[in-house]
């Protein structure tokens, strides 16, 4: 079944990470929130498609799908359902008191499940689940493999207006084997300073490690989970560029991350304590000071290897790391936007094109600094520079359509026979609006939300607040709505049979509305 598969996404990243990375099952399927055997499914399929890594540029999602998941005739037996071991070994562990056995939780197995394994079968099964247990497994790690990332409580900097204390955060990245270590305060633990941390921490190294193991806090895992913690995506796309694997520790597991956990400590203990009593007025302040004492700690020699940090990083890890692209990896953010009717995108109060044929679809969101990419199934249907300016539209020739009456259910003809049922005035505004814009479809949004004001209010009160609107020029809903809900449409309505001065709380300046 298709809604039982993974994202065409994912399944390139099998590929990417098992051919490019040359991680074992177990790692690409510990990075992508997958069973091992879904890993060696997927790399049978591929190997049978005759697919390897990359792929051919020309090959869509769905061709890659057709290709790797033929359609079947025939439907194996499925499989016994394997008792949840996990489940037995709590269970076992906490009612020692009640003589709990083994048969018991058999027969609770065969309740739920009759066509489950026999007895024997399953006593065989849980001492073999039994005898892998290993509540203190000594990680040995190899030169080049892994990273591990965490933050502590940093210094505190001090204001220069106010004086009062800003807090910061240590973030902290320890090489494996090496112990070779990087630091820095940032203001927050917020995405962009956690990408950013890492992007500084890769170009202070020169090399990039196989795998980065980060804890699970927000900025990497979206939902944290013992077995399948979700990458936030802005994190993800990060290991894309850099080709790593991110591979996050086990909530409340700190041994998993021991060797960060170790560094940490040590940071705060040749770091933090060191520059405990100097006073820091701006964050580039304290990473110089911060960047000179790590100098030290990764030089000072080790008492029982008799090497330094550096010297070891030199030894082990950066001989086998990855090399660093030729590109950093630029920030970017990741949203879901809605086609309107009038085939733009709303991100960040801005309005952006997209194909028209878009219509009411939804699409990812892709923003950086200086640009904006919408993606629809994985492809890129538009392209905009970044606007910060609010409520204001971006719009591209090629994204209109060449006879809006073919494609649009909306057209400014149709809004203004809607907008002349309701009265004149209002009918006038509608005119106005669409006017002002560049594109009539840019109105559309505007124009429709005044329509339905006529849900809300009387059609006499929306002709009063339409007068008023074009009288001060207040061309917006925004506008017309502030108008209504302040009441200055009855002040309207009253002028117009003895004329009277503006209201001192009449928010008219300039000949626009302001709100």
């Amino acid at each position: 079944m298709a809604n039982t598969r993974l994202s065409m996404r994912k399944i390139k990243e099998v590929l990417r990470l098992t051919h490019h990375g040359g991680l074992s099952d177990r790692q690409v399927a510990l990075s992508l929130n997958i069973s091992r055997s879904t890993v060696k499914d997927y790399r049978a399929r591929a190997q049978r498609a005759g697919l390897s890594w990359p792929l051919p540029e020309t090959l869509s999602d769905e061709a890659l799908e057709q290709r790797l998941f033929p359609p079947t005739t025939t439907v194996g037996a499925p499989p016994k359902p394997l008792p949840d071991f996990d489940y037995i070994y709590r269970e076992l562990k906490a009612h020692r008191k009640f003589n709990l056995t083994l048969d018991l939780l058999w027969q609770e197995y065969k309740e739920q499940h009759p066509e489950g394994y026999q007895y024997s079968q399953f006593c065989e099964l849980y001492r073999h689940y039994r005898a892998k247990l290993d509540y203190c497994m000594r990680q040995d790690h190899r030169g080049g493999e892994k990273l591990f990332v965490d933050y502590a409580e940093g210094l505190k900097l001090c204001d220069r207006q106010s004086g009062e204390a800003v807090s910061t955060e240590l973030f902290v990245a320890v090489w494996g084997a090496s112990n070779y270590t990087y630091a820095e305060a940032t203001l927050t633990q917020q995405l962009p300073d956690w990408i950013g941390s890492h992007t500084r921490a890769f170009s202070y190294f020169g090399c990039l490690p196989k795998i980065v193991v980060p804890d699970c806090l927000k900025s990497a895992v979206n939902q944290a989970c013992r077995y399948e913690p979700e990458l936030n995506p802005t994190y993800a796309e990060m290991a894309s560029h850099y080709a790593i694997c991110v591979l996050p520790a086990r909530p409340a597991h700190p041994r998993d991350k021991a060797k960060v956990e170790t560094g940490v400590l040590i940071a705060k203990r040749w770091i933090l304590s060191a520059l405990r009593h100097r006073t820091f007025y701006s964050l580039a302040d304290l990473n110089g000071a911060i960047q000179k004492l790590l100098q030290r700690l990764n030089s000072r020699e080790l008492r029982k290897v008799k090497k330094s940090r550096l010297e070891l990083f030199s030894l082990f890890d950066q001989p086998n790391a990855l090399s660093l692209p030729e590109k950093l990896y630029e920030y970017a953010e990741w949203k879901v936007a809605t086609v309107n009717i009038d085939y733009h995108i709303e991100v960040d109060k801005h309005y952006y094109s997209v194909p028209f044929r878009l219509l009411r679809e939804k699409l990812h969101v892709r923003l950086t600094a200086h640009t904006l990419e919408a993606f629809q199934k994985g492809e890129r249907v538009a392209t905009h520079v970044r606007s910060f300016i609010p409520h204001q539209h971006s719009t591209l020739k090629e994204h209109m359509p060449a006879a809006h009456q073919n494609y649009l259910e909306w057209t400014p003809s149709r809004i203004l026979r809607w907008a002349e049922k309701i009265g004149p005035q209002t009918a006038m505004l509608i005119e106005k609006i669409i006017e002002t814009r560049t594109h009539p479809e840019q109105a559309y949004r505007s124009c429709l939300g005044i329509l339905r004001l006529e849900k809300h209010y009387p059609k006499e009160r929306l002709e009063n607040a339409s007068v008023r609107a074009l009288k001060f020029g207040a061309l917006s809903f925004k506008a017309l709505r502030k108008i209504l809900s302040a009441g200055l449409d009855r002040l309207e309505e009253k002028s117009q049979n003895s004329p009277a001065a503006l209201p001192a709380h009449d928010n008219i300046r300039g000949g626009q509305y302001y709100h």
